[in-house]
């Protein structure tokens, strides 16, 4: 499959055999051949896997588990215009594209957070500097 990767095509058109070894010849994009080939490794090192359209309106339920917090701390974070919502009815939903920024948001500020820990730390003598990455 890698070789179809490398030819930045926006299709890509492959041969799959069925059980009776008669060829079916399909075209898919590249994105979801791209996506057939990372479910493996995914699920090799024992995650889950989940196709979730980027539209798509998630329970604060649902979301909370993707962000491995508790559904009362969601619903804190959407009533504090955190993270973006809606209600239908009386039931908050959350695009699943604003909860995907938000999660990028929180990670890259977690990484500035721990490199500026380690900064000072090697400022203070506390870390040697052969070890660091």
């Amino acid at each position: 499959m890698a070789a179809f990767l490398a030819t930045k095509l926006e299709t890509q058109k492959i041969s799959i055999q069925d059980a009776n070894n008669v060829a079916h010849h399909i075209e898919l994009p590249t994105s979801a051949l791209m996506l057939l080939m990372n479910i493996p490794g995914e699920l090799a090192e024992g995650n889950a896997v989940q196709v979730v359209p980027i539209h798509a309106e998630l329970t604060t339920q649902k979301a909370a588990n993707i962000l491995n917090v508790s559904r009362p701390h969601m619903v804190k974070l959407s009533e504090s215009g955190t993270l973006p919502f809606h209600k239908t009815s009386r039931h908050r939903r959350v695009l699943f594209s604003d909860l995907m920024q938000y999660k990028e948001k929180r990670a890259k500020e977690s990484n500035k957070a721990l490199q500026e820990l380690a900064d000072q730390s090697q400022e203070l003598g506390f870390i040697n500097e052969t070890f660091q990455a």
